[in-house]
């Protein structure tokens, strides 16, 4: 399940958003329940169940001892939702977590490799503007 693209939707007055027939299908939405979590950067982030799985099995392999992990374990578990998709293929946005990524009526989605990113189009938009005029050297790094 490899998720790409952008996507620009609206958030309606039950903080209900269309997720595309292409990423519903790459999440395997039908099939699988799906999770909707903090994301970094002030985003948030909806999981396929296996990749949900995925992510909590690497977070197991961390030392619970250590500060930062129980803390990130904390932060992120007692925040993140199973969430359903209804038959127009929406999911709702329970509000605390649209308030914690600041969404509003435009919401950009982005396939990002195993999840899909949820971001206030205009904080993409200044995300984007920021780092786009560094691709090359972004990728440099990432590959190191």
């Amino acid at each position: 399940m490899l998720l790409t693209g952008e996507f620009l939707r609206s958030i309606d007055e039950k903080h209900r958003v269309a997720i595309p027939k292409r990423l519903r299908e790459a999440l395997d939405a039908d099939r699988q329940a799906i999770y909707l979590a903090p994301g970094t950067d002030q985003s948030l982030a909806l999981y396929a169940e296996d990749a949900f799985a995925r992510l909590a099995d690497r977070l197991a392999q961390s030392s619970p001892t250590r500060q930062d992990v129980r803390t990130f374990n904390r932060l992120f578990y007692a925040r993140a939702q199973r969430v359903e998709l209804d038959s127009q293929g929406r999911v709702r946005v329970p509000p605390e977590l649209a308030e914690l990524a600041g969404l509003g009526k435009e919401v950009v989605l982005l396939g990002v490799q195993d999840h899909v990113e949820i971001w206030a189009a205009d904080r993409w938009q200044s995300y984007l503007a920021e780092r786009r005029g560094h691709y090359d050297e972004i990728a440099e790094a990432a590959f190191r």
